[in-house]
């Protein structure tokens, strides 16, 4: 007990198993406390951050075209204690700025909340089992995205295709199964459906509110949750390459050279009745929610000089309901989007370039138009993921509106 307890007050132990999954030779690890003699009983803490200083173009007279905020701050943490089982918490805030901070750190305002809360139980080497609040989600690769390591500033924001609207923050209450035959890795789940989202303009309380032939994502509010309370998603890639770790429902965004990895994967997210749509006699209808996707990942070194390519494509069909529309994020319709990396060659193993650019289709069957967004920018890694810089601008032109600009410079800190 003693020597165990030494070990935790000096965070000493750095294990070896993630050496270069972040491109960061120096890394080792991590924080990983041992607590028996040969690890097979552990507990690790991963803790990161992000500040943005951001310049839009096109704001109201009365708001500044700068802004600073805290983009993520967030403290994960999981352990085992026997091989069979295994329990994860992550906590932490999205998003805090001049507009939603608290002034005391309570109330309404306050960001701080569980992303994730799960427990695993292991059906062999290759399959587990697990409940709680989870990210095994289904649909693509970047609605598994980590948020550690993603090649562009940010992850692609209709990829993250169900946050608010069945979810809290891209995660559902539920039970999953994930594991591999051979080099197909696998993830399933059945999940409850949230009662609150973003979908505010159901008033349920007054059912005078619903505008005919209008969609609303409200399906277990107004139908019930026995007509509309589950829904279930999947995901599967085959490896052709580099196997993956699944140990954790997170994918890597880039590994800077450190693997080859060539992946094909699909998934899907079904909603039975997760909409309603108003009819002429102000009866809702259910509308079931579909989802899914098809991809490609490519990440590989390229001769011996250090330097490296990313690339990443998707195709996404979406239906939320006949031509629902929210906030101009969530549309049905559909969705190309692709993204490549290129890292520099460089003698210095720390410091690495990334250059990049990424770009997204979406048609949208409510306004009977497309919206595409452009990105360029870079990366400048000191010690891999660990401690980057990224510098984006990003063009987005919705419809027949103008086009709106952003500049944005992250700095970002992950031990």
């Amino acid at each position: 007990m003693r020597k165990q307890i030494i070990a935790f007050l000096g965070m000493a132990f750095l294990t070896i198993s993630f050496m270069y999954s972040q491109g960061a030779p120096d890394y080792d690890g991590g924080i990983k406390m041992k607590l028996n003699e040969d690890g097979s009983k552990y507990f690790r803490i991963i803790s990161w951050g992000q500040f943005w200083a951001q310049y839009r173009d096109e704001v109201p007279d009365d708001i500044s075209n700068t802004n600073m905020s805290i983009r993520r701050a967030r403290i994960l943490t999981y352990a085992q204690i026997n091989k069979d089982f295994l329990i994860l918490t992550h906590f932490g805030l999205n998003s805090l700025n001049a507009t939603n901070q608290s002034p005391v750190g309570t109330g309404d305002n306050s960001q701080l909340f569980f992303h994730d809360f799960w427990m695993q139980y292991s059906l062999g080497k290759k399959h587990a089992i697990g409940g709680g609040l989870h990210y095994w989600n289904g649909i693509s690769r970047l609605n598994n995205q980590s948020t550690l390591n993603i090649m562009t500033l940010d992850n692609n924001r209709q990829s993250w295709a169900t946050i608010g609207l069945s979810d809290q923050f891209a995660r559902h209450i539920g039970v999953y199964l994930k594991g591999s035959f051979g080099k197909l890795q696998y993830r399933i789940s059945v999940n409850e459906a949230g009662e609150n989202t973003l979908d505010s303009a159901v008033d349920l309380t007054n059912p005078d509110t619903f505008v005919v032939g209008e969609t609303y994502y409200a399906g277990r509010n107004v139908l019930g949750s026995k007509d509309a309370g589950k829904n279930f998603a999947g995901y599967f890639d085959y490896h052709f390459l580099d196997q993956e770790s699944n140990f954790l429902p997170y994918k890597v965004g880039s590994y800077l050279g450190g693997k080859k990895i060539f992946n094909v994967g699909a998934g899907f997210f079904y909603h039975p009745n997760g909409s309603i749509i108003v009819d002429d006699t102000a009866t809702p209808q259910g509308e079931d929610v579909s989802i899914f996707a098809a991809d490609v990942f490519y990440d590989a070194p390229l001769g011996e000089n250090g330097s490296a390519i990313t690339a990443y494509a998707v195709y996404q069909n979406n239906n939320y309901g006949e031509n629902f529309t929210l906030g101009e994020t969530y549309e049905t319709g559909s969705m190309l989007y692709g993204h490549v990396g290129y890292v520099i060659p460089n003698d210095n193993k720390k410091i690495k370039f990334q250059p990049y650019a990424s770009f997204n289709n979406r048609t949208i069957d409510a306004i009977d138009d497309n919206a595409t967004t452009f990105g360029l920018g870079t990366n400048a890694y000191f010690s891999g993921h660990h401690s980057k810089l990224t510098l984006e601008y990003q063009n987005i032109k919705y419809g027949d509106a103008d086009a709106q600009s952003t500049v944005t410079l992250q700095a970002m800190i992950y031990l």
